[in-house]
């Protein structure tokens, strides 16, 4: 498959549908520079975008908190997304909306005179973990943690919250993994490099309580999805030594969708009933 940057198509740029290879930014973007970028990952399914406006107010949220003032409303940013989606010729596909600081009389930390920017771009895009849908994927423990709410707008979905993420994953897929779990600040389970984490203990589910990284949009289905069927769910500051004692776990996130999880460092989990259940539920809930 060619790169990213040399496909066919067309990208949603700034109210225009722009040639995909002619989609460029300035080099001298603030973004680029100081990480001033917030962005959704969503997917559509049979044509059409699942919670596309749950993201695209979230994407909002995003730049608000980072002091980007949007130049669309949500409705405008869920034309934009439709357009996209309908020019890309796919039904089963992956929407990438990004906001971020342009170039402009700024070039030092500041970037108030600088355009505020927003792209749409739309690709196929299958298992976010491969194979690891039906045999469980292998988990790294991240060197570094999740940081404190008190650092940096954790619930933000902001470019330069993903360094670590990136990092953290190169390591992991360097050890035959495909992915790893971070802890936070105080040591307590957090997330996965792109995904939320969910462990099942006697019949009972168990998440991390999302005070210091982002409540998932998957994540948020998911434990409605259980309640809805009666299954206890407990938010929670979770211990890593808790992980010995759960029996089945999973991720959750628009590109991994629920992803079961075999082994995270030297903890194994079952790819379990439950496990297998909500995975199947949560496919037919996004193509109902």
């Amino acid at each position: 498959m060619a790169g990213y940057d040399d496909r066919d198509g067309v990208i949603w740029m700034d109210g225009e549908l722009v040639p995909w290879r002619e989609a460029n930014v300035h080099i001298l973007s603030h973004a680029m520079h100081y990480a001033s970028s917030v962005f959704e990952g969503e997917r559509a399914y049979n044509g059409k975008i699942f919670k596309s406006r749950k993201h695209s107010e979230r994407l909002v949220a995003s730049a608000e908190a980072l002091d980007m003032p949007m130049p669309y409303t949500i409705d405008q940013i869920e034309a934009a997304k439709e357009d996209a989606l309908k020019a890309s010729g796919l039904q089963d596909a992956y929407v990438r909306a990004l906001v971020w600081r342009g170039s402009g009389e700024d070039m030092g930390v500041a970037s108030a005179k600088n355009p505020v920017r927003m792209a749409v771009a739309v690709w196929p895009w299958g298992a976010y973990y491969g194979d690891a849908k039906m045999q469980g994927a292998k988990l790294d423990i991240a060197e570094w943690k999740r940081p404190s709410p008190e650092t940096i707008p954790v619930h933000a979905k902001a470019a330069g919250l993903y360094m670590i993420c990136t990092i953290s994953k190169h390591k992991a897929e360097a050890k035959g993994c495909s992915d790893a779990l971070f802890m936070d600040w105080r040591g307590y389970v957090a997330e996965a490099t792109g995904a939320n984490v969910f462990f099942v203990k006697d019949g009972e589910v168990h998440t991390p309580l999302a005070d210091c990284f982002l409540n998932g949009i998957t994540r948020q289905t998911v434990i409605q999805m259980l309640k809805d069927k009666g299954i206890t769910v407990h938010e929670r500051r979770i211990k890593p030594e808790e992980m010995a004692d759960f029996e089945q776990c999973w991720l959750t996130g628009t590109a991994a969708e629920v992803t079961p999880v075999g082994q995270i460092g030297d903890y194994k989990f079952e790819v379990g009933d439950l496990t297998r259940e909500i995975a199947a539920d949560y496919e037919a809930l996004v193509r109902a």
